[in-house]
């Protein structure tokens, strides 16, 4: 297989992140860009998606997932299964649901759905629909770059599990405390997943999210070979 690039990690605010492959595809985690206050305008509308993943039914997850398979009509739509039955019931073609140690691959880039420790619901008109329950991603890609996605969570001891099975390069991991994890509990997450780079997410959306990376670097100052990649909404990792 020609691997070809590197893959291009870009943070698009809150849990959103757009990432193309060493081969090009591109990939949307948690589709919420035209109501995220702090997605950049120019990823406010997506037409160019191959592969959609979300971590949970909550508005600020998926709050523009219908809309944006309509527009890019993506070849994979990857969700705990009862998401993907609520989102064949809106005209979202390419569903496939899994759950919680599930892999399926795409094209040479393999994507295993593993546990988080949050709630999950679609709020439709005053009633709460089941989303089941919540979830992160380890996502491998064609050139063997790992990344771990871990949606909204607390930390939780089996995160060491994930380290020993997968390995990740980098963890996009919640910091902005109230719904999530706080700094405090996201540097132990590092410490449990062995990992040696870190991306914030979830914070400084609102302001009851008030976990900063300045506080995961304080409370991971005895880490020496770890990197927190803090990043503006639009930045772009290589």
């Amino acid at each position: 297989m020609q691997l070809g690039r590197d893959v291009e990690i870009t943070w698009l605010g809150h849990s959103t992140f757009r990432i193309v492959s060493a081969t090009g595809k591109v990939l949307l985690i948690d589709p919420w860009t035209a109501g995220n206050p702090a997605c950049p305008d120019e990823y406010k509308q997506l037409d160019n998606v191959d592969v959609l993943l979300i971590t949970h039914a909550h508005d600020d997850h998926m709050g523009d997932a219908v809309a944006i398979a309509r527009m890019a009509q993506p070849a994979l739509v990857v969700a705990m299964h009862e998401i993907c039955l609520y989102l064949e019931g809106q005209g979202v073609d390419g569903c496939s649901g899994m759950n919680k140690g599930g892999t399926q691959t795409f094209e040479g880039i393999r994507i295993t759905q593993v546990h988080a420790d949050h709630s999950s619901g679609l709020n439709r008109d005053g009633t709460v629909v089941s989303g089941g329950e919540p979830c992160g991603y380890v996502i491998e890609f064609e050139n063997g770059f790992t990344l771990y996605h871990a949606g909204d969570t607390n930390v939780f001891g089996d995160m060491r599990l994930i380290g020993q099975l997968y390995q990740p390069d980098v963890a996009c991991l919640p910091i902005g405390d109230h719904f999530t994890m706080g700094p405090r509990e996201a540097a132990l997450a590092c410490r449990l997943l062995e990992v040696p780079r870190v991306i914030p997410m979830h914070f400084g959306t609102f302001p009851v999210l008030t976990g900063t990376p300045a506080a995961l670097r304080e409370h991971l100052d005895d880490q020496s070979g770890l990197e927190v990649l803090e990043l503006e909404p639009g930045t772009t990792l290589r």
